[in-house]
């Protein structure tokens, strides 16, 4: 039996670190509400000639030095992102060339905050097949170029990273994805949008640009994370047979703080278990499972044999969590 296994992770954000006090377009007081609400203390923000393609670039570079991985040897990779460079083609590709994996096929996944989450599902199925050897996985977002400046509602809250995940395929391998659950309920689409520039809203029919920015329905994201957060968690382990103390890591998407906070509290799970760095990067949407999973690891927060958990929740609306070992 194949196994998907973790080779090496790398990240990257910006240079530019935007603390809230710097949100001046808006109030005193609402600068304030941010970390109070979310735990966000600071964004970073990619530069004004930075693209998707360019942070997902960096952080594979990292991954893939750390492996002593050559880029000419990847079957395949895979960028989650719900920002990317253009609508066509696919940012995998500019990231798959300027990275020369030329023999690798490149495709991008949109699952929002979830992608990174259902990305590591998917290589592990391409791994686990034989459709491919070794897979790198990015998860990269740019949400500073695709928020409204002035909108309280979800500027303050976002910001641009990039994760990367090299997995090869090992036989009998103890380690790698163990387990890896999805739902999606397309009902509540309407929750986390960006409504035009598709064939639904082209631009051409836009009654206001505001219809290009991203929107969220901020209360409904947090009554729907708190409930399914724990609810697929469960479920991944005990399809797995594994008991929520014996997971040494929980890596869950930066959202919200009081999101991560509760979902704690409902798995009886000391809160020191759940890898937060929130209050530097803000919700870094698709990136942000992949980011924390690399910064876990770099800080010792997790290591070599560990059980952990992705979990991940968003547009779709979408949810999903996966069982690791490193």
């Amino acid at each position: 039996m194949m196994s998907a296994v973790i080779r090496a992770t790398g990240s990257h954000v910006p240079e530019r670190a935007v603390s809230n006090e710097e949100l001046e377009q808006f109030s005193p007081e609402a600068r304030e509400m941010i970390f109070q609400k979310t735990g966000v203390r600071s964004r970073r923000q990619a530069a004004p000639d930075e693209c998707t393609s360019d942070l997902a670039l960096k952080a594979a570079r990292i991954c893939l030095d750390r492996a002593g991985f050559p880029a000419s040897d990847l079957d395949g990779v895979v960028v989650a992102t719900s920002s990317p460079d253009r609508m066509q083609p696919a940012t995998a590709t500019r990231v798959q060339h300027n990275l020369g994996a030329s023999k690798a096929f490149a495709f991008d996944i949109n699952s929002v905050c979830s992608g990174s989450t259902f990305g590591i599902a998917l290589a592990d199925a391409f791994l686990r097949s034989g459709q491919a050897q070794n897979l790198l996985l990015v998860g990269s977002e740019v949400y500073s170029k695709i928020t409204n400046p002035k909108d309280f509602s979800s500027y303050p809250f976002f910001g641009d990273g990039a994760g990367a995940v090299l997995f090869s395929a090992e036989s009998g391998s103890e380690r790698g994805v163990l387990r890896s659950c999805m739902q999606s309920d397309g009902g509540m689409s309407d929750v986390i949008c960006v409504p035009a520039g598709g064939t639904m809203l082209p631009f051409d029919r836009m009654v206001s640009p505001r219809q290009a920015y991203f929107r969220m329905k901020g209360v409904d994201v947090f009554g729907f994370a708190v409930e399914k957060g724990p609810e697929i968690i469960r479920r991944l382990l005990s399809e797995a047979g594994v008991a929520p103390g014996d997971v040494a890591g929980y890596l869950c998407h930066q959202a919200n703080i009081n999101i991560i906070r509760k979902i704690a509290v409902a798995l009886e799970v000391p809160e020191e278990r759940f890898f937060v760095n929130i209050h530097e990067y803000g919700n870094t949407a698709g990136a942000s499972v992949l980011i924390a999973l690399d910064e876990a690891l770099a800080t010792g927060a997790v290591g070599s044999g560990d059980l952990v958990v992705t979990v991940s929740f968003g547009g779709g609306l979408s949810w999903g969590a996966n069982l690791i070992r490193l």
